[in-house]
């Protein structure tokens, strides 16, 4: 079989505060590379603080892309991050430098690397059914309904993932085919412009994530976390908006708990209980999404940055 010719890019994948913003920059520097970021949070302007957006000062030290495209009422699908991401990736090969893919969204790494599955369109009245059914019902029950039909998507969703729960109900209804048989059926067939590294960062110690998951969403409060979000609500977009909680960008870890305590539905403490469960959560899934992929490399970055650096070199050419 010929040697793969393609371009090399390096993947930095892993659960949230893992440590892959800070390994990413040093890639970008030591190989000259620009950092392409996979997180459906930080495509979000004004979502700063609670998102671990790279700040000024990490900005400077290399090129990022795929940050600030949108306003936090504005919708933006993984099939447009896929469009998006790429024409950035083949804008970054073109000048000669090194792609690195960085990031904990799966299904954006997922639309970007293998394509999507080409499904139904969206109807508009389904999902008016669908909503009413969850007003009355709750969001919990029609992702056991969900269950029934498609085990293998409620097994990835969570019970409280409106978006996803009545995309894959719709996309049942419409059909009579489950979302992950689609999925699994459609991929697209164009072939990404270089190969890929793909490495993991995860603690090997569950402990050692959450205790940095914890310090982090302390250091987000003293920084301000609660005053972002006030910024938020006080957007006149957001302030009127039906029903923000159901928002994506509202929707991401933390906000909706700053967002319901800031209705006065939590006091300080339970407010930050709730935040870290949610994000311990987030961790969770996001690791059980890596463990399908095969073809990636794991690391503990704590106690193994050594074979973590000698993966990346070997990967680069001579």
């Amino acid at each position: 079989m010929p040697a793969d010719q393609r371009p090399p890019a390096i993947a930095v994948m892993g659960p949230t505060a893992s440590g892959k913003t800070a390994f990413a920059l040093a890639l970008a520097e030591t190989f000259d590379g620009e950092i392409v970021s996979v997180d459906s949070a930080l495509v979000y302007r004004r979502l700063d603080i609670g998102s671990a957006k790279p700040d000024a000062a990490e900005l400077a030290r290399a090129p990022h892309h795929m940050i600030d495209l949108r306003e936090p009422w504005q919708p933006y699908s993984a099939a447009e991050f896929a469009h998006d991401a790429r024409i950035a990736i083949d804008d970054i090969l073109a000048r000669g430098k090194l792609p690195i893919l960085a990031g904990g969204t799966g299904l954006y790494f997922q639309a970007l690397l293998q394509g999507l599955a080409a499904m139904p369109e969206a109807d508009a009245d389904i999902r008016a059914q669908i909503g009413a059914r969850a007003e009355r019902e709750g969001w919990p029950a029609l992702h056991a309904e969900l269950a029934k039909v498609d085990p293998d998507a409620a097994s990835r969703i969570h019970p409280t993932d409106p978006q996803r729960i009545q995309r894959a109900l719709e996309v049942w209804q419409l059909s009579g085919k489950p979302i992950s048989q689609w999925q699994r059926e459609g991929r697209a067939s164009s072939t990404f412009p270089a190969r890929v590294l793909k490495l993991v960062l995860a603690p090997t110690e569950r402990a050692t994530l959450h205790r940095r998951i914890e310090a982090r969403f302390d250091r987000m409060l003293v920084d301000g976390f609660l005053d972002e979000v006030r910024g938020l609500r006080a957007l006149p977009e957001l302030r009127d908006h039906p029903a923000p909680l159901d928002l994506p960008a509202i929707r991401a870890v933390g906000y909706r708990q700053a967002w319901e305590h800031l209705d006065g539905q939590t006091d300080v403490a339970e407010f930050r209980d709730r935040a870290i469960f949610a994000t311990r959560q987030l961790a969770k899934r996001q690791l059980t999404w890596l463990r399908g992929r095969l073809d990636a490399q794991w690391f503990d970055p704590h106690n193994d940055d050594i074979g973590l650096w000698r993966a990346a070199r070997a990967f680069m050419p001579a």
